[in-house]
């Protein structure tokens, strides 16, 4: 907790030294390591023997240390996680009808790529103390035309994969089997579910390298993980046009320097991943007698990598009060809060047209009591103890 004494400590020494965004345009660390290794991948492609490649090295290294970090038997490097999850769901071969379970309160990147597949979403609840698809009421969801549950690892945290696989398990397909669990581990990278990294325990995991997630790659990549061989083979084909399934493709590839720099940042992400955790338990100390805000909550068997820091608000406070406090914060104190995310299907027509199951009220509940702290591996004390103060400050002025 803060007593008084020390917020207004905190807040006499002024306005934090960077103005944090909810979601920082850089979410890791860069040095000059990530310049020194980038400039000698330029100057590897400066022959016309070479340039900057779609295949060749270091982007099968990358690949393989990647996926040996993960735990997964094949890393598909691709220009960024979409793709990879437009692959994941195209490899499925969706017939009008069929459905892919995906959770509400999300980004629109995973129903997005159902639609674009053929397919119908169907809406499933999250945990409101995880924010992680439901194992029971996915179990309560699925059909004879379910063909997919899309695992979102929302802001950091992973969902509960054995529960979801061991439901899958109990539901198969009647023509395909038991159902695949796909992940998206975009925001997540890193994370840990019962002692197995993300990405490693379902059919694929699907990872972004955007310049706002844990590792980047020079503004956008992206990695798929996999033990199916035939799944491999077929996403290290359509990332370029298709060339070896003679099937539908693209080009998705990453260049030469983007995995140069990759390669860099895998190797220091563990180091970003303890420094959000060590400013997140500082942050949950200081906050922890503020009645009207539930910080975020780590199961005992996940490893959370606080790529986002969720709160929830009290009921009370719900819509217009939160939304109070997030302009107070930003006008006063210069700290930007996001929303991140609320229930996916209010943001987009086409993700009704082509769903069923909303209106949920408890994903839209937590829609209107969400909201995001700045946190950064590379945020000081200090500015985790301004806003922090700051944060206190305002609620205790809106009570």
């Amino acid at each position: 907790m803060i007593d008084k004494q020390e917020r207004r400590a905190f807040l006499e020494r002024g306005r934090a030294r960077v103005r944090w965004e909810g979601e920082p345009l850089l979410g890791s660390v860069y040095g000059e390591e990530e310049v020194e290794a980038a400039v000698a991948a330029i100057r590897r492609a400066m022959t016309i023997s070479e340039g900057f490649g779609f295949s060749g090295e270091p982007i099968p290294t990358f690949e393989r240390e990647f996926a040996a970090y993960i735990g997964a038997k094949h890393g598909i490097a691709v220009n960024s996680a979409g793709p990879g999850l437009d692959m994941a769901m195209r490899y499925l071969r969706l017939e009008p009808g069929d459905e892919v379970i995906v959770p509400a309160v999300n980004f629109v990147a995973a129903p997005l790529a159902v639609v674009g597949a053929g397919g119908t979403i169907v809406w499933g609840e999250v945990d409101p103390s995880t924010f992680q698809l439901d194992p029971d009421d996915v179990a309560r969801k699925i059909t004879p035309r379910t063909r997919a549950i899309f695992s979102v690892h929302m802001n950091g945290l992973g969902a509960a994969m054995d529960d979801l696989i061991e439901v899958a398990r109990r539901h198969p397909h009647e023509r395909y089997g038991p159902l695949p669990v796909v992940e998206d581990v975009a925001r997540a990278c890193g994370g840990v579910s019962r002692g197995r990294k993300l990405g490693s325990q379902g059919f694929c995991g699907v990872f972004s390298f955007h310049t706002m997630k844990n590792m980047a790659t020079l503004g956008e990549g992206g990695m798929i993980t996999t033990n199916d061989d035939d799944f491999a083979a077929f996403c290290r084909s359509t990332r370029f046009y298709g060339m070896t399934t003679d099937c539908w493709g693209t080009s998705n590839v990453m260049t030469t320097v983007q995995a140069a720099v990759g390669r860099v940042q895998l190797r220091k992400l563990d180091d970003f991943i303890a420094a959000r955790r060590r400013l997140a338990h500082r942050r949950h100390e200081m906050l922890a007698d503020v009645p009207e805000i539930t910080p975020p909550y780590e199961p005992p068997d996940r490893l959370h990598t606080f790529y986002l820091y969720t709160c929830l608000i009290a009921p009370e406070w719900a819509g217009e009060k939160r939304d109070r406090l997030i302009r107070m914060m930003d006008e006063e104190y210069g700290v930007k809060f996001i929303v991140a995310n609320a229930p996916a299907y209010l943001n987009r027509k086409i993700l009704q047209e082509h769903s069923r199951g909303w209106p949920l009220a408890q994903s839209e509940d937590i829609g209107r009591r969400l909201f995001c702290v700045p946190i950064h591996p590379a945020m000081s004390d200090e500015d985790n103890e301004f806003i922090c103060a700051a944060l206190i400050e305002c609620i205790d002025r809106l009570r």
